[in-house]
């Protein structure tokens, strides 16, 4: 029995599985962010907030709430925001409920350039991912993540997540 002290080690089977999802969760971004750069002129985190703000109602959001779902911090994103702003893209605005807070919201050029994009993007995801996988693989990855990120993630509500327009 192991104490409460000892260390949980991975079995081997853990293991294997282990090592390629370390390899997905870096190797996949890295691959996302260089077709981004190279075909839409953005990185990756850029193209995920304008995504975001695209399936989110009327294209605007709460910058805390683009921020937990980008994974950055408040700091890093209004960096982010910037850049988009000065492509004419998004713009921020203070929300009229919350003086506290700020609201992003896409502009007309950002749905342009969402929409510009997101093909490419999309069969970009289809190569590396989808392409290799049955449906129920697919099924199975998506309960699998699903579960992986509500643990790391408790407070994220999967169902409110938003889907493709």
């Amino acid at each position: 029995m192991t104490q409460p002290h000892e260390p949980r080690w991975l079995s081997a089977e853990q293991t294997a599985a282990w090592l390629p999802l370390i390899g997905v969760t870096t190797s996949l971004p890295a691959a996302l962010d260089a077709q981004l750069r190279r075909d839409a002129g953005m990185t990756h985190v850029e193209y995920g907030v304008l995504a975001w703000l695209s399936m989110s109602r009327d294209r605007t959001a709460r910058m805390s709430e683009i921020a937990a779902r980008a994974n950055v911090n408040l700091s890093h994103l209004s960096r982010i925001a910037a850049r988009l702003e000065k492509r004419g893209w998004m713009r921020r605005t203070p929300d009229p409920q919350d003086g506290r807070a700020t609201l992003a919201v896409l502009t007309e050029q950002g749905w342009d350039k969402v929409v510009a994009t997101a093909p490419g993007h999309a069969s970009e995801v289809q190569r590396l991912v989808f392409d290799h996988l049955s449906s129920a693989d697919v099924r199975h990855l998506r309960r699998v993540t699903e579960r992986i990120l509500q643990a790391a993630k408790p407070d994220v509500c999967l169902s409110e997540l938003p889907t493709a327009p």
